[in-house]
């Protein structure tokens, strides 16, 4: 086997890790670095979904616009997802209605599906091609024993107004749903390419007048009626600053004490053959996620791969996030590619990368002000779950600086809770995810048991990733 990017590929070709992630390359018209002085009426800090979709708002309110971007557009959690345009679904119905009780949860899973019709919006006045497949995304069971719980969960939400539908296992299987998923429930929305659709972001962000900056990251700020922000070779000037830097605040001094950088993982395949595509089914391509506490999510894309992301969580010490592999998240997802589909036995994988989403304590979204005259506007808290969130912030977000706040905006208000200081943080989210991972592990156990007798030709042994980072060898 060969060698590359410091990993050996468990099935054919190399396993290389993606500094930049899967979906988006350096773009070609990379933006100058800021240099001198400028001023302008908003200063936004960071070019993801939040940042390129407010300032793209702003601009068309008659704002000028300065955007300061560390990388390049892209570059950070929006270049790095699966591509889920997902709504109110993909959260935790009963962690927030305990937290913020069922009147104002209603609120919040508003918020969560009117962001999904917002980017679907946008991507049609934009002109933004990104593969877009509305096909809907199913939370799927691995195994019986989940069923009490995606329907408890399913009940819950459709109270609070979540339209959700259940897919029995008939149905699964008539649409071709490969079997390892048994049954579900379903919410509109579906797949596309995340770095084609940040990168229509960019592309008419600059269109529009929006001045972009690349490769300046924000090294300090100062508050007041005009807001500073200096930078290596420059700085800028406005009345106004929105802070959409997602998993890196806690580094600019802002928001450590509500968010913690969670660190994910993805790995995506080598394109399927026709026959392998032949022998998965899968005709609509819906995205697929599973209720495990640590969720899977499982999907194919426009160019015929598969992408894997999740299953295994990290947290490095000191809200820090260092643009690393994750030797152990990558293995984990290779042996749920192979369990959960195993008529693709001896499929390479491309492919592997890692990021950072922010999320607080309660999961929830984190946005407010601050500074000594409030205009230092700030978005947190995707949970994993900003693509379309994070894209109707933008909208939020400029007219709450143009001063309308509207009532879904309002409602995202709340309390949240204080995260914990060093060592007591780490401390926690890692035995958090120990415990997490134990439970998990013991669903798996009885889906492989459950599975057996249907594939016993099939079994194979994932021997535990070497210390060295070596990829898994398969034992058939």
């Amino acid at each position: 086997m060969s060698r590359k990017g410091g990993m050996v590929s468990a099935v054919s070709g190399p396993l290389r890790f993606r500094s930049i992630g899967g979906w988006v390359e350096r773009p070609v018209d990379l933006q100058p670095e800021l240099e001198g002085h400028v001023n302008a009426d908003v200063i936004v800090v960071g070019a993801g979904f939040a940042g390129l979709s407010t300032a793209l708002e702003l601009t068309a309110r008659g704002a000028d616009v300065v955007l300061l971007e560390q990388e390049f557009g892209g570059f950070g959690a929006s270049g790095r997802n699966a591509g889920y345009l997902l709504g109110s679904m993909g959260i935790e119905f009963e962690l927030f209605t305990k937290r913020v009780g069922l009147e104002h949860a209603r609120k919040f899973v508003n918020f969560y599906d009117e962001a999904v019709c917002y980017v679907e919006r946008r991507l049609a006045e934009l002109g933004i091609d990104c593969d877009y497949n509305p096909s809907g995304v199913i939370r799927a069971v691995v195994h019986p024993s989940q069923e009490k719980w995606l329907r408890r969960s399913m009940q819950l939400g459709l109270e609070l107004g979540s339209v959700t539908r259940f897919v029995d296992q008939a149905e699964m299987r008539a649409r071709g749903i490969p079997p390892a998923f048994l049954f579900g429930c379903e919410q509109r929305g579906g797949t596309l390419n995340p770095g084609k659709y940040v990168s229509g972001l960019r592309r008419a962000a600059l269109q529009a007048g929006v001045r972009l900056y690349e490769k300046t990251p924000l090294l300090s700020y100062s508050e007041g009626a005009t807001v500073t922000c200096k930078t290596a070779h420059g700085s800028a000037n406005a009345p106004i600053m929105v802070l959409a830097t997602n998993a890196y605040t806690p580094q600019l001094g802002l928001l450590r004490d509500k968010i913690a950088p969670i660190r994910v993982s993805a790995i995506e395949t080598q394109p399927l053959s026709p026959e392998q595509l032949a022998s998965l089914g899968w005709h609509g391509r819906e995205g697929i996620i599973t209720p495990h506490l640590t969720m899977e999510s499982h999907r194919l894309t426009a160019h015929n791969t598969m992408v894997l992301t999740v299953k295994k969580l990290n947290y490095v010490y000191g809200s820090k996030t260092p643009n690393v592999p994750d030797n152990g998240a990558y293995g984990a997802l290779v042996q749920t590619l192979r369990e959960r589909h195993p008529s693709l036995q001896g499929l390479g994988i491309q492919h592997c990368w890692s990021g950072y989403v922010s999320a607080a304590y309660d999961a929830l979204p984190v946005v407010g002000t601050t500074g000594a005259r409030q205009n230092i506007h700030y978005v947190a808290g995707c949970s994993g779950h900003g693509l379309a969130t994070h894209s109707l912030m933008g909208q939020l977000m400029a007219e709450r600086i143009n001063g309308v706040e509207k009532p879904v905006l309002t409602a995202l208000r709340h309390k949240t809770p204080s995260t914990l200081p060093e060592p007591f943080q780490w401390c926690a989210l890692k035995a958090t995810f120990a415990a997490v991972k134990q439970y998990d592990d013991w669903t798996n156990r009885k889906a492989r048991n459950l599975a057996v007798p249907t594939r016993r030709s099939q079994c194979f042994v994932l021997s535990r990733f070497r210390e060295d980072g070596a990829q898994p060898r398969i034992r058939h």
